[in-house]
């Protein structure tokens, strides 16, 4: 098995904030998701990757490689969208094709325009005059366009509409059809990480609650309905999290089938659902 990206024992301490041990894999081929509220470490996780920030400890490699011995060598093969575009507010689309044409050599200039003409943007606007959502099609083409082996995204959906956005999710999965790419993408929307993540990382207050496989992870979880009483009929270390209502409790339990078979009362669940009972949820 090979990996896109290995981080072990990655820490960076802040004032006020601490990034804490985290530790993940991303297998090559596949899509991971790293989900977390805004400022529970996620963009910090992907600057720290990325050698953007000086790390206080932490071995991070990318395609098996250390990352800071082969900067340039690696830079070549990864496309990187943050979510504020890094183009020169005076630059066309024409100028920005010259100017990636020069930095990699494996720019395609028709994946490009095929790119840019799909997302409907003006060949004669200034960057300055794009709509946010128009700049973060721009950076995406740009990221689609030279032949990376793997994206690492930090909410590049988060100012899109509903629809667009949902494009975008398609190309990816058609990106990823080639074995040999790999995807890395931080957001908070995870409707957008359940429809095309084979893997979720959660990550709060600076520290990685779990890494697993999604399918699997929304499979056994479940929502036992139940009263007060009944809670003590689950064993803790199959608790998520509780929520006590008028009419009883609801208890995601990370076993569903479990309690299924014994007679309780429990329903399917969801990405966004885990997420909340993890971070709001009474233990």
């Amino acid at each position: 098995m090979t990996y896109a990206i290995e981080v072990n024992n990655l820490n960076k301490v802040y004032d006020g904030f601490e990034l804490k041990d985290v530790c993940f894999k991303l297998e090559t081929g596949t899509i991971m998701g790293i989900v977390g509220e805004n400022g529970a470490g996620k963009s910090t996780i992907i600057k720290g990757i990325l050698d953007l920030i000086n790390i206080d400890s932490g071995d991070i490699k990318i395609f098996g490689k250390d990352f800071k011995e082969n900067a340039s060598e690696i830079k070549k093969d990864i496309s990187v969208v943050f979510d504020e575009s890094y183009f020169h507010d005076n630059l066309k689309l024409p100028d920005i094709d010259k100017i990636m044409k020069n930095i990699y050599p494996n720019w395609d200039k028709n994946k490009f325009l095929k790119y840019t003409n799909h997302f409907k943007l003006p060949n004669n606007k200034r960057v300055k005059d794009f709509s946010r959502g128009m700049k973060m099609k721009l950076s995406i083409a740009v990221a689609l366009s030279h032949n990376a082996k793997l994206l690492i995204l930090d909410e590049a959906t988060s100012g899109l509409d509903p629809v667009v956005r949902d494009e975008i999710l398609d190309i990816f999965l058609d990106y990823i059809q080639n074995e040999d790419c790999s995807i890395l993408i931080a957001s908070h929307i995870t409707s957008d990480l359940e429809k095309i993540a084979d893997y979720i990382t959660f990550v709060n207050n600076g520290k990685i609650i779990f890494s697993e496989n999604k399918d699997e992870l929304i499979y056994n979880s479940g929502v036992v309905k139940c009263s007060e009483k009944d809670i003590d009929k689950i064993s803790k270390e199959d608790i998520v999290g509780i929520r006590k209502n008028t009419f009883g409790c609801e208890v995601m339990v990370s076993d569903r089938a479990k309690y299924e078979n014994i007679g309780f009362v429990i329903d399917k669940t969801n990405l966004e659902e885990i997420i909340l009972f993890k971070v709001r949820g009474q233990k």
